[in-house]
């Protein structure tokens, strides 16, 4: 008898325990379910006025797009965005990074290269010589010359011809950690607007994709950006293009020459593009495929961006450009704002004051010399 009670405990117990293991399993996947929601929930709860902090209070083009980003960002919301389709561009210099100190940084890196570098001074070609001199020019005058951009965009290409990707980007992310001639106590690379970069920030905590569309040369970009504060991987940086080839390639065309195990890739030296106007809206859709909802820029080359961004989208969008007002903490041009906050009301874009608008634009501790 005592046997058969134990027999019919036996498998009594066993039971029991399956159900005990069913219930906490149960129970676990619904605590981790609530959790996931929970968390969730928390990672879309986006404080504006804690991640914008160096923004004035009153700032409209902080409020217009925090609105904004809260229209887009609420599911029901008539204006609401699908994740894939937030989609914002940035202009880099005198958007995202320093624009005159003393020219754009493309133009200082090439300049370095051929007037400063001991290890390539002495190669420089004299057309790259000729095109440095007119940078010392510009940056001795202030007047631009008018072919400088596809001038430029030659002497980069050639300057730098059969150095790997990695060693352009490296040359460039070195040059950046250089001071920046006109603050105390900053670098080059770390010459970024401080309330922008906090854009790009608010921007990706509400799950948009931040790419820069630049007329800078695609490989200086990614060499600044790498010493830089700002965030973004290889793949979102976007600049003017030039050739790469094969080591071992030769004359061959890349249709009729494999790369081989003994192969790399290096600068092919020819200038392809100058990713400004009108060929940031073709590049945008040959590498993005998909049409930005909002766009950043600075000056006139980024209208056709901003056009883009504007133009027929099946959603809200909007275009921001910031006015160089700010002569004490940064190298501003008050005319060139002005014609920029005239535009703006012209074309529907939002006005961005860096002088009004932020508490700050490198650090409290950055001065102009």
């Amino acid at each position: 008898m005592e046997n058969k009670k134990k027999n019919i405990w036996k498998p009594l117990a066993i039971v029991s325990l399956c159900l005990l293991l069913i219930v906490s399993t149960l129970y676990g996947l619904g605590v981790g379910y609530k959790n996931t929601r929970d968390n969730k929930a928390a990672a879309q709860s986006v404080d504006a006025n804690e991640m914008l902090n160096l923004w004035q209070d009153g700032a409209a083009a902080k409020n217009e797009l925090v609105s904004y980003i809260e229209a887009v960002t609420k599911e029901g919301s008539a204006d609401f965005i699908p994740v894939e389709n937030r989609i914002a561009v940035f202009d880099l210099d005198g958007t995202l990074a320093c624009e005159t100190d003393p020219v754009y940084f493309d133009h200082c890196v090439l300049r370095h290269r051929v007037l400063e570098d001991p290890e390539y001074k002495d190669k420089a070609s004299d057309f790259e010589k000729e095109v440095a001199a007119d940078i010392t020019e510009w940056i001795n005058t202030g007047v631009s010359p008018d072919d400088m951009m596809t001038r430029h965009g030659k002497a980069v290409a050639s300057a730098f011809s059969g150095l790997t990707p990695e060693e352009f980007v490296k040359y460039v992310e070195d040059y950046a950690k250089t001071p920046a001639p006109g603050y105390n106590n900053m670098t080059r690379a770390e010459a970024f607007y401080k309330p922008m970069l906090q854009i790009v920030d608010y921007l990706q905590a509400n799950d948009f994709t931040v790419y820069v569309v630049s007329g800078t040369d695609r490989f200086i970009v990614r060499g600044l950006v790498a010493a830089s504060p700002l965030n973004l991987p290889n793949k979102q940086l976007i600049g003017s293009d030039e050739s790469l080839v094969a080591t071992d390639q030769g004359d061959a065309d890349g249709l009729e020459y494999v790369f081989d195990a003994d192969d790399q890739l290096v600068m092919g030296g020819d200038f392809l593009i100058k990713n400004l106007d009108t060929n940031k809206v073709t590049v945008i859709q040959q590498e993005i495929g998909v049409q930005p909802v909002l766009a950043f820029g600075n000056s006139g080359s980024d209208f056709s961006m901003a056009q883009y961004a504007l133009n027929d989208n099946k959603y809200k969008a909007k275009a921001f450009m910031l006015c160089c007002d700010d002569t004490e903490r940064e190298n501003g041009n008050v005319e060139k704002a002005e014609k920029m906050v005239a535009s703006c009301k012209e074309n529907g874009y939002t006005a961005i004051s860096m002088k009004n608008d932020w508490k700050t634009i490198y650090g409290d501790n950055v001065t102009r010399k």
